[in-house]
Parts: C-alpha cells; sequence; structure tokens
C-alpha cells in the first residue's frame, strides 16, 4: 500500500451490489473492502490514480455516492 493512500467510500443501490462489485474489482485499486454501516464498500487507491478509479465509479451502474480521502500522514 502506498504510504500516503486515498480512500474512496462508495455506497451502491442494494439490488446492484453483486454486479458494482464485479466491475470495482478491475478499477485501478490497490485495495477494496466490503463494509457494514451508511457506506458498502471503501476502496484503497493510489493518490495519482485516484481521478481514474472516479471517472470510473461514475459510470458503474448502482454507484449512489462516494466520498473520497486523501491521507495526509501515516501516524502508526
Amino acid at each position: 500500500m502506498s504510504a500516503n493512500p486515498a480512500f474512496v467510500f462508495v455506497k451502491i443501490f442494494p439490488l446492484k451490489r453483486e454486479e458494482a462489485y464485479r466491475e470495482i474489482v478491475e478499477f485501478p485499486v490497490q485495495r477494496i473492502f466490503r463494509v457494514a454501516g451508511d457506506m458498502d464498500a471503501i476502496l484503497v487507491v493510489e493518490r495519482e490514480k485516484l481521478d481514474e478509479a472516479l471517472r470510473k465509479l461514475a459510470f458503474v451502474e448502482g454507484v449512489q455516492d462516494t466520498n473520497s480521502y486523501v491521507a495526509i500522514q501515516t501516524i502508526k
């Protein structure tokens, strides 16, 4: 994992999750986590590839919302 990655939190329409996950695994991401809570997945992306990943997410059917965060410092 890169020293200061970006994290993309993704909300997906429930009936489209499996289809969306199949598409997202082909993206330029380091890791993908399915999570419980307000969002459905967290993507770990190299900062340099964040724009590309977000552009691709815009075309995935079922993606309702994304929130992106860029790490500025690794604490531990």
